[in-house]
């Protein structure tokens, strides 16, 4: 009789770890899908905000672009896989950008951008002035010399429907953990 009781309260006991796994698989699904998601960065063109091969968290939900925001976005006809960038101008702003002295505008207005390893001298194919469609962002990489951005007519101005998520936080590595949630503008 006791032996069983001890077999009955064994089997409770998988039984309720069983439930617990299972309840917080279903979470992390549901938290992962609808809520945010992990990605990879690739490359040096966010440095020093951001390393190749940091993991980042973003999110989509009840998102809309403002200036000043990390993105990650993905426009197939430009690269395959996700690309980490910062909105400089969204819809109906105008950009310019003085390459000799490296200073970026958005509607006449020099930006203040602390956050930035070298200051812009890379023309690449840009031709400006440009006003930024309605419905669209204009990103730019911080490492702006090495970053390959809306300065280049084959990614140009981004649909804002390419816009995969903000990015919220560095988790990995631990050393660079950090909550991006403040907005330079």
């Amino acid at each position: 009789m006791e032996q069983e009781k001890n077999v009955q309260s064994s089997r409770a006991e998988i039984y309720d770890w069983i439930q617990c796994v299972l309840a917080a698989l279903i979470a992390c699904v549901l938290i992962f899908v609808f809520l945010a998601r992990m990605v990879n960065v690739d490359g040096r063109s966010m440095y020093p905000t951001l390393n190749d091969g940091d993991k980042i968290i973003i999110s989509n939900l009840f998102y809309t672009p403002k200036q000043g925001d990390i993105v990650v976005l993905r426009k197939e006809a430009f690269m395959t896989d996700p690309i980490v960038k910062r909105v400089i101008a969204v819809g109906g702003q105008k950009i310019d950008i003085d390459f000799d002295t490296g200073i970026v505008y958005v509607d006449n207005v020099a930006l203040k951008e602390d956050y930035v390893n070298e200051l812009t001298y890379d023309r690449e194919n840009f031709e400006g002035p440009v006003t930024v469609p309605e419905g669209s962002i204009f990103v730019m990489g911080d490492n702006r010399n090495e970053s390959t951005d809306s300065r280049y007519a084959t990614l140009g101005c981004v649909d804002t429907r390419y816009v995969m998520g903000r990015v919220y936080c560095t988790v990995f590595p631990i050393k660079n953990m950090e909550w991006n949630a403040k907005n330079p503008y």
